[in-house]
């Protein structure tokens, strides 16, 4: 992936030097002991999952509402590579989306994006590294620990720039939901379904999220020419590789379809490559479709 020497964005704040502290809210409630989420958390961990989803269900609470304070902000050091890669994604997500919007006669307002490391206070509580990136519709900000992307490589087998990009795409795909108001409208019905129906949901929200990072691919590299031969084969490892099935396996445990909270690998692919075959949002309506 040719990214270097591309317009950076302004919406990084880096916490990184101070740490975020230990300040916010227990996320989905009340505090859940990690040991406690098991696989649920491996599938959470690896392109996040909006921690109202996954932690909130588990917990039983709802959407925290008090304010957290919130460290000092601080733009990322010009020589950090890792932080400008970053900060060139964001910056051609903000164009793409901005593009996208404008066509479907409606503006994008750009989400924030966090760099942090251990734990940050944010408006959905308190984000740890061990959750991986997430995006809070709270504070309409994408978190990430950069420390993440090791892991990604060494431990999940998903190495590559564009398996990184893809991270990022989709952390913002959740916050092109919230911007179309599919967030807030997903977070009225949780109340009224049970658990293994919340999960299907959250699959739906996390497969269209995918859908939206697809179409961002489509659209970046048809402006910008900067993707490599193996690329999008790259994108589309990390997504077998963070199926929920593949997940469940690698930690020695039965596949259970009704825990899934993100999809399986082939349908994580399949839907990141109907965006990125088309292009249109419209292609991406998850909740709308008989079979995933």
């Amino acid at each position: 992936m040719r990214w270097e020497g591309n317009e950076q964005s302004d919406n990084v704040e880096d916490r990184r030097a101070g740490g975020g502290g230990f300040g916010g809210l227990p996320i989905g409630g009340r505090g859940i002991g990690l040991g406690t989420i098991a696989v649920a958390l491996v599938a959470g961990w690896i392109f996040g999952i909006n921690p109202l989803t996954l932690l909130g269900i588990l917990s039983g609470g709802g959407e925290p509402t008090a304010q957290v304070q919130q460290a000092p902000a601080q733009r990322p050091p010009a020589d950090d590579r890792e932080a400008a890669f970053v900060s060139t994604v964001l910056r051609n997500t903000e164009v793409v989306w901005g593009q996208v919007f404008q066509q479907n006669g409606s503006s994008y307002r750009p989400t924030r994006l966090v760099l942090f490391r251990g734990a940050t206070p944010t408006a959905c509580g308190t984000g740890q590294s061990a959750m991986g990136p997430f995006y809070c519709p709270g504070d309409k900000k994408v978190y990430i620990d950069l420390g993440f992307y090791d892991t990604l490589s060494r431990q999940l087998g998903a190495p590559g720039e564009f398996a990184r990009a893809y991270v990022i795409a989709h952390e913002v795909g959740h916050h092109v939901q919230d911007e179309l108001g599919i967030t807030g409208k997903v977070d009225q019905m949780r109340g009224r379904l049970s658990e293994s129906q919340n999960n299907a949901l959250s699959v739906r929200v996390e497969l269209q999220a995918d859908c939206f990072a697809g179409v961002w691919a489509h659209h970046s590299q048809e402006s910008k020419k900067w993707l490599d031969p193996g690329d999008i084969e790259a994108a589309m490892n990390a997504a077998a590789k963070i199926g929920d099935d593949a997940l469940q396996r690698s930690a020695g445990r039965a596949v259970v379809p009704d825990s899934f909270t993100h999809g399986s690998s082939a349908q994580r692919q399949r839907w990141f490559g109907a965006g990125y075959k088309s292009g249109k949002i419209q292609d991406c309506d998850t909740f709308a479709a008989r079979s995933l």
